[in-house]
């Protein structure tokens, strides 16, 4: 699958609009729309990190998911990194999908 339609599913998937993901992100909205109409491999390597580790993946989860293969689980690291680099930018919604989606480990 393409990367930018994974990208614009994983935005989905998340509750985001695309407005409201490039807001989280901190670029354009229109950077953003671009990305996912004319694909990753134009976009500049920062977006796509910013916009991969928004979605609480790695660049190289992304490219494995294009290429089929399963995004791998993520480790308590990486959820403790995730929470602690993001915890202050989550909204208290946000905050408590995480709380239940921990719980439900």
């Amino acid at each position: 699958m393409e990367k930018a339609k994974i990208l614009e599913q994983l935005i989905k998937k998340s509750g985001y609009t695309v407005r409201a993901f490039a807001k989280k992100c901190g670029i354009p909205e229109s950077t953003l729309y671009t990305i996912l109409k004319n694909g990753v491999g134009r976009a500049a390597m920062d977006n796509i990190l910013i916009i991969c580790k928004n979605l609480g993946i790695k660049v190289e989860d992304l490219d494995a998911m294009a290429k089929g293969l399963e995004k791998a689980e993520p480790t308590y690291d990486d959820l403790q990194y995730l929470i602690a680099r993001n915890g202050k930018n989550l909204s208290t919604e946000e905050k408590m999908n995480l709380i239940k989606m921990l719980s439900e480990l």
